[in-house]
Parts: C-alpha cells; structure tokens; sequence
C-alpha cells in the first residue's frame, strides 16, 4: 500500500480486529428479521463486541492515548493529545437489513483536530484511511474530490432524520432547496460512507445534521487529504466534528453548496 505510518498501521488493525465481529453477525441477521427486538438487539451486542475489539487493539499499542466512543464510557487518557473517536458501526439501519452499506470509522483527534483517519467496510472490503499531510487513499488508489464547478451538475449526499429524531422539517426543506439546483440527492444511510464518497469524487458534496465526532471526524480527514473543504453548514469558525453540522464538498462549490442549504 502507500504511505502507511506506524500510526496508521495499528488504526488499520484495529478496524480489521472489530470487522472479524461485524462480518460474522452480519450473515446471521437475516435470520433474525422475523423478530424486530432479538434482531435489534443482536447488532447491539456486534456493535458492542466489535467496540471492545478495536479498543483493546488500540490501546495495546498506543496505551496512553484516550478514547471518545459511541457505545462506552470515553476514556482518559495520560496523553492530553491525542484520543481515538471510534464508531464500530456506523450504518446500522443498514446492517440490520443486510445492506453491505456499513462501516467501522476510527479516527485519531491530536490536539482537538482530526488528524488521521481509518473507514473500513468489512462486507465490501473497501479500506479508506488517511493522515495529515499524507493524502487519502482507498486501498492503493490515491482519492481526489471531484473538480466539478456547476451546481446543476453536482450530486449531493445527505442523511435525514428517521422516526424519533428532531429536524425532519428542516431537513426536508434544505432538500427541497438542493434537489431544484442540482442534478441531485443520495444518501447512503452512514455518514462516514458519505465523506468517503465525497473524497474520491463521487459525490460532489455532502451536509447532514444532527450528528456526533463519531459519525465524522475519520470523513473529516479523509476529504481533506484528498483536497477537499470541510466545515459547519453555518460558517462557524466551530470545529466541524465537534458540532452537530457538517458541510464537506471540493472548493470551487462550498460557498454555493452552503448558500444553496440554508436558502
């Protein structure tokens, strides 16, 4: 492969440790759609398991760092640094209802800014990783975002806010506005899934709310190694994986892309 840091070798790792969980249980969900809740909860416990096995990886090698993670408690580390933000699952609609659309997302925040990046799709094998300065890449392929400059021609990601969550109103609004300018919505059901494809050019542009550092600060990374804009739907000067926004998209359409969602 390219540029692999010892950093970002034991990231690698890691993920692959907590993909053994998630590829096994993912071939046995299917028989469990019958029953909703012993479904839910099964994913609960891979989720839960694959979390355990990437942070017992990670804190083998890199014992002082901390950890912000979805499923557990964080954890404090002795290196006031650097922290691992994990998410051992993201996609787990998708998972659930075995879509291959699912990934592990680790990310390695050094003085509160992500600075590299591993999103690892166990079903589609799809490895993407990245690190500061050293571009990102998907498996041995370096990742550009895209070079498009017309709004009517962009393909734009999102995610929206299903039964219980607040914004649906808002979320339905922002896409009106982005579906009557451009040559389109997608969205892949895993934020981090949505970076990567916002990285290697296949979507022009990606904003979604309502999210948590897990669910973005590896994508973070990864566009912006790949030459792309990274930053809050309102122009903050907030750090984007910290706050509930993001608005990822190449230069030439981020002004037009954030003019364009809040109207």
């Amino acid at each position: 492969m390219p540029h692999v840091s010892p950093l970002l070798k034991v990231m690698i790792d890691a993920a692959r440790d907590g993909a053994k969980v998630l590829r096994r249980d993912f071939y046995e969900v299917e028989a469990l759609q019958v029953r909703k809740k012993g479904a839910s909860d099964f994913v609960s416990k891979a989720d839960t398991a694959a979390e355990e096995a990437i942070v017992r990886t990670l804190s083998k090698a890199r014992p002082k760092f901390g950890f912000i993670l979805e499923e557990g408690d964080d954890i404090e580390g002795a290196d006031n640094s650097n922290r691992f933000i994990i998410d051992p699952l993201d996609g787990t609609t998708n998972f659930l209802h075995g879509i291959p659309q699912f990934c592990i997302s680790i990310a390695l925040e050094r003085d509160r800014e992500p600075y590299a990046g591993v999103i690892f799709c166990p079903i589609t094998d799809e490895l993407f990783y990245a690190e500061h300065g050293f571009g990102a890449y998907l498996n041995d392929r370096r990742l550009r975002v895209s070079g498009r400059n017309d709004l009517s021609e962009s393909l734009i990601g999102t995610g929206l806010p299903y039964q219980g969550r607040a914004g649906r109103e808002l979320a339905l609004q922002e896409c009106d506005r982005v579906l009557s300018k451009t040559a389109g919505i997608r969205r892949f059901g895993s934020a981090a899934y949505d970076l990567c494809m916002t990285a290697m050019g296949r979507l022009d542009a990606y904003w979604e709310r309502g999210l948590h550092p897990w669910d973005v600060a590896a994508g973070i990374v990864m566009v912006r190694e790949a030459g792309g804009e990274v930053s809050t739907i309102e122009e903050s000067k907030e750090r984007p994986h910290l706050t509930p926004s993001i608005l990822a998209s190449n230069h030439h359409l981020h002004s037009a892309v954030r003019d364009l969602i809040r109207g």
